[in-house]
C-alpha cells in the first residue's frame, strides 16, 4: 500500500492521495497555495448573522413541516419519506452545530455559542464546546499525531464488502446504540463538567418529547427522532466523512489532507447541507463561513489550486474509489 503506517496502530494513511496535484498560479484573489488574497479574506470571511439566524429558525420549520405532512397524508411511503427526513435533519443540526463551533454562525460570540449548544447540538446529543476542542486538533494538523477522527479515516481504500459490513451497521443501529452508550456512560464521570453537560443534554431530548407528547404525537420522539439518529444520520455520517478525508495522509498542502467532490444539488439537500461538501475550501481556510464556500471553492478552481483531474465528479464516484471489488 502506498501510504505510511500511523506508528503503535495498524492504521495505514495515504493509499488514496494524489501523486501529483495540480500547479497553482497566484490570481487577483488567491495565493498559489491557495489563500485568499487581503481584500477577499476580509469578505469571505464575513460572518452573516442574520441569514444565519434564518437558516437556524428554517431547519426547524422545515422539519416540523415534514412530520406534520406525513401525519395528515398518513401513508407508508409519506412515513418512509419522512424517517429518512429526519435523518437528514440530523445532518442539519450538525452541520450549523459545525459552524457555531468555528465561532461561524453568529458574530456575537456569546449567541454563537448558545444557539451551537442549546439550539443546536444538544438537539443531537453533542455539546459545541467538547466539540471544538476535538474538531480543533483536526483542522490544526489533518492526520498529525492529535487527529482524533483517524479511525474513520484509514485504511482506505477498503474492500466493498467491508465497506457494506460498516454500512450495515450503522444502518441497523449498531453504531448509533453503541455510540450513544459509551455517552451515557459519562453520567458516572469524575469530571462534575462532563456530567453537568450530559444532563443538559437530556434535559433537552425530554423536552423534545415532551412537545411531540403534547402535539399527541408521543411516539414519533422515539421513531422519527431517535431512531433516525441511530441509522440513518449514521450513514450519512460515515460516507459524509470518508468523502472528505478517507485514505489521504498528513502533509501542509491540503490537497493530500482532502477530497475535492464536485457539488451536485442531491448531495447538497441529504448528505452535505449548508455547503459543507465544499470542503477542500473549509480546510484550506477554516474561518470562511459556510455561505461563502462555494464562491471560495470556485476561487480556488480559477487559480488551478484545485483542476477537473483532482477533484472527483460525484460522490458516488468517489466511495467507488474508496472501495474496491475485493
Amino acid at each position: 500500500m502506498n501510504g505510511s503506517n500511523v506508528a503503535g496502530s495498524s492504521a495505514f494513511l495515504g493509499a488514496m492521495a494524489p501523486e501529483v496535484v495540480p500547479v497553482a498560479h497566484a490570481t487577483e484573489h488567491i495565493t498559489v497555495d491557495g489563500r485568499l488574497s487581503h481584500n477577499d479574506r476580509a469578505r469571505l470571511r464575513a460572518i452573516p448573522s442574520y441569514k444565519n439566524a434564518w437558516s437556524t429558525v428554517w431547519l426547524f420549520g422545515q422539519n416540523i413541516l415534514i412530520l406534520v405532512a406525513a401525519a395528515q397524508l398518513n401513508h407508508l411511503v409519506s412515513w418512509i419519506i419522512a424517517f429518512l427526513l429526519m435523518g437528514r435533519a440530523h445532518a442539519q443540526f450538525a452541520s450549523l452545530m459545525h459552524e457555531a463551533a468555528h465561532r461561524l454562525l453568529f458574530s456575537n460570540k456569546a449567541i454563537n455559542d448558545f444557539v451551537g449548544n442549546w439550539i443546536l447540538g444538544y438537539f443531537v446529543m453533542t455539546s459545541t464546546q467538547a466539540y471544538r476542542r476535538v474538531h480543533m486538533a483536526h483542522h490544526k494538523r489533518e492526520f498529525g499525531p492529535n487527529e482524533p477522527d483517524i479511525p474513520l479515516y484509514a485504511n482506505y481504500p477498503v474492500s466493498r464488502a467491508s465497506l457494506r459490513r460498516k454500512l450495515i451497521r450503522d444502518a441497523t443501529g449498531q453504531t448509533g446504540y453503541k455510540l450513544l452508550r459509551n455517552q451515557f456512560r459519562n453520567l458516572l464521570s469524575t469530571d462534575a463538567r462532563v456530567r453537568h453537560t450530559l444532563w443538559k443534554m437530556i434535559g433537552v431530548q425530554v423536552a423534545i418529547a415532551a412537545a411531540f407528547t403534547l402535539a399527541g404525537y408521543w411516539w414519533m420522539y422515539p421513531v422519527m427522532w431517535v431512531a433516525p439518529y441511530l441509522t440513518v444520520w449514521r450513514v450519512i455520517n460515515r460516507l459524509r466523512s470518508i468523502a472528505e478525508h478517507g485514505g489521504l495522509r498528513e502533509d501542509d498542502d491540503r490537497r493530500f489532507t482532502t477530497h475535492s467532490v464536485a457539488q451536485h444539488w442531491g448531495a447538497r439537500f441529504f448528505l452535505v447541507p449548508y455547503s459543507i461538501g465544499f470542503h477542500m475550501a473549509h480546510h484550506v481556510d477554516a474561518g470562511v463561513p459556510f455561505r461563502h464556500l462555494k464562491e471560495y471553492h470556485r476561487l480556488l478552481h480559477e487559480a488551478n489550486y484545485l483542476d477537473d483531474a483532482l477533484e472527483y465528479p460525484s460522490y458516488l464516484a468517489l466511495w467507488k474509489s474508496l472501495s474496491s471489488p475485493a
